[in-house]
């Protein structure tokens, strides 16, 4: 018997409902699994809550009780709207946890769902996106944000490339790929930026000459990237790229292959992990339970794996196969929520998993 401490911040917008949805989800199957694994759940502020509560979008007792968790569940926020004293020169919210906990590993797969529409044929790719530094300007320092004005008409945006970080993202992009197809593809600019991303390409070439010599590499320019994608995302398996670019890449993927809203993330240090929807805080349908939380329960299910990778706890791995499983045919024989053309609300496609959770 194991027992799990998951922190949960609700955060704003959809967040509270998606959540939400993942929690229930997640107490019905350790409940179905039967398997001895419990779980501690400690909900912390963050977001909106924060800042009404401790003038903070993610207070220093969010910090602390994060700490002792073997992993969170992070809801989107939505920062553009916060008071300029939390937004202007600032990290936003999920930007500033992977800072604090140095969560460098950002996963984001990308594969096409049955019942939904993929414009890209069975696609199954997964981007692994540098999470500290490159040119995200609210990551890459020690303090403060590598912005900067000059004057009113001039700004300026430091990035920053090093050997170390480079290395331990193409190694977490290689170990995966020899469970897969053993195929990594490197993402830079480096025939513009040559310094820098020159340093990125190379070094993940390195690392997997050395280390992992069975795996098939090769590199393309960010934009040539782009149109590959589009035209032949089936070929890709697995990539690896700066954060920028991680983060653009992953957002066309994932709709490439049916949805944004289906679309899963994970961050990891090594130590814990931080699961995440990879979409935003739709505030124009917060409240209205009509958001689909599938992005946030396969998230769950990612951080789950991770977990019964990193304890050997094959426990884990049935209580996130019981999820994926009814989500899965959830998505395919519905109720849908209406974003994939049905229906259903937030709860009722909610209660749908968890009944097929139950057959």
């Amino acid at each position: 018997m194991a027992n799990y401490k998951l922190g949960v911040l609700y955060g704003d917008g959809i967040g509270p409902e998606i959540v939400k949805a993942s929690v229930e989800v997640l107490k019905a199957a350790t409940q179905q699994a039967n398997n001895g694994t419990t779980f501690e759940y400690k909900e912390l502020p963050m977001g909106w809550e924060g800042i009404k509560k401790y003038n903070d979008p993610v207070p220093e007792i969010t910090k602390k009780g994060l700490e002792d968790t073997n992993g969170w569940l992070m809801a989107p926020h939505d920062s553009a709207a916060y008071p300029d004293e939390h937004r202007i020169s600032k990290r936003n919210p999920s930007g500033e946890l992977r800072h604090h906990f140095d969560l460098y590993s950002n996963v984001r797969p990308s594969r096409a769902l049955p019942g939904t529409t993929s414009l890209v044929g069975n696609a199954d790719l997964v981007v692994f996106r540098e999470n500290t530094e490159g040119f995200l300007s609210d990551r890459n320092m020690y303090k403060g944000t590598g912005e900067y004005m000059v004057n009113k008409d001039v700004a300026l945006v430091t990035g920053v490339f090093t050997r170390q970080a480079t290395e331990r993202i193409a190694h977490e992009a290689f170990k995966l790929a020899m469970t897969r197809r053993k195929k990594v593809t490197i993402v830079h600019k480096a025939n513009v930026i040559k310094f820098a991303y020159e340093l990125f390409r190379d070094v993940c070439y390195e690392v997997g000459e050395k280390y992992y010599p069975e795996v098939e590499v090769n590199d393309f320019h960010i934009d040539a990237m782009t149109a590959h994608l589009v035209r032949r995302a089936e070929e890709f398996d697995v990539i690896v790229t700066t954060n920028l670019f991680g983060d653009i890449l992953s957002d066309l993927a994932g709709e490439l292959v049916g949805s944004l809203g289906l679309s899963a993330s994970l961050n990891t240090n090594g130590e814990q992990a931080m699961a995440q929807a990879a979409h935003g805080s739709a505030p124009d349908i917060a409240g209205q339970n009509v958001a689909n939380p599938t992005s946030m329960l396969l998230s769950t299910v990612m951080l789950l794996q991770w977990l019964a990778n990193h304890h050997d706890d094959h426990h884990l791995n049935v209580i996130a196969e019981v999820i994926e499983n009814a989500v899965l045919q959830t998505i395919a024989e519905g109720p849908t929520t209406r974003d994939l053309g049905g229906t259903a609300s937030t709860t009722e496609f909610t209660e749908a998993v968890i009944t097929r959770m139950q057959a």
